[in-house]
């Protein structure tokens, strides 16, 4: 049974920092793509961020480019997602996703497979 937790969300203020962890388990860590997506209230879910089996290679939104990194650690089957400089309209609930054996970065929520239950961010004006 795969699962995904995610934590670290919270409130935080404008131009704060947070770290989302996301602890994968009942897959294939080392060869699955990952990914963190958000959805807002009344919004669709929406594509933030995507990494390679190894790290090497990662895809960013442009809304988030240069403010968030993504990051794996294959040894703690746990993947981050690092945000810095946040603003009001980063508020969402995100998820983390994943697909294996693929190491196509997709930003489209229906390429993955797996998904957690998400964690709150929100970033107050």
């Amino acid at each position: 049974q795969v699962q995904l937790v995610e934590s670290g969300g919270g409130l935080v203020q404008a131009g704060d920092s947070l770290r989302l962890s996301c602890a994968a388990s009942g897959l294939s860590f080392s060869t699955s793509v990952m990914g963190w997506f958000r959805q807002a209230p009344g919004k669709e879910r929406e594509f933030v961020a995507a990494i390679s089996w190894r790290g090497v290679n990662t895809y960013y939104a442009d809304s988030v480019k240069g403010r968030f990194t993504i990051s794996r650690d294959n040894a703690k089957n746990t993947v981050y997602l690092r945000m810095n400089s946040l603003k009001p309209e980063d508020t969402a609930v995100y998820y983390c996703a994943a697909r294996s054996g693929s190491e196509i970065l997709a930003h489209t929520p229906s390429w993955y497979a797996y998904w957690g239950q998400g964690t709150q961010v929100t970033v107050s004006s």
